[in-house]
């Protein structure tokens, strides 16, 4: 089963290589588009979508 994860209608990431844990899909990093996710750097664990 392939996995997405979208935004506002942009596909942000695609797989069907997701590792579950706790209902949540973790992608693997080669499976994120380049250049849809930005560093907060607000000192959160992770990058998060534009705009939020």
């Amino acid at each position: 089963m392939t996995a997405r994860a979208t935004w506002n209608g942009e596909t942000l990431a695609e797989s069907d290589e997701t590792i579950v844990v706790e209902g949540n899909h973790y992608f693997p990093a080669d499976a994120v588009r380049a250049g849809v996710l930005a560093d907060p750097g607000d000192g959160t664990p992770g990058p998060t979508p534009p705009g939020r």
